[in-house]
């Protein structure tokens, strides 16, 4: 008799820590951070900080200036290879709207001629 007597405290007290924990939310595990970009999606070899494209909020470093038009050409496939990976990409900082406009393509930053040369 005492045998059941003890089955039926061990099972009640388990009954009402369940409850409580459900009541409070399963607190055991907070979500992990993904990790930090180590790899250029695009070749795969180690990212260069100064090399990055910005896109969608998001940035996304390079290992070299050759992967930028070849990320460009489709942003979403590298993207969702690095995140599939488990990487938490870094947020792009917000355009300084104080900036001047860039020059047109294939023109002379300082003139604004066409032919890319400015002499």
């Amino acid at each position: 008799m005492r045998t059941g007597l003890f089955t039926g405290l061990v099972l009640a007290g388990f009954l009402l820590c369940s409850a409580a924990r459900a009541a409070e939310g399963d607190k055991t595990d907070p979500p992990k951070a993904g990790k930090a970009q180590e790899t250029c999606p695009v070749m795969g070899g180690k990212i260069n900080k100064d090399i990055f494209v910005d896109h969608d909020g998001k940035r996304v470093y390079l290992c070299c200036k050759g992967c930028i038009a070849e990320f460009k050409k489709d942003p979403a496939k590298y993207i969702k290879k690095l995140e599939d990976a488990g990487v938490t990409l870094e947020a792009a900082p917000a355009p300084d709207k104080n900036a001047p406009a860039s020059p047109k393509a294939g023109a002379c930053p300082a003139t604004g001629a066409k032919g890319g040369c400015c002499g």
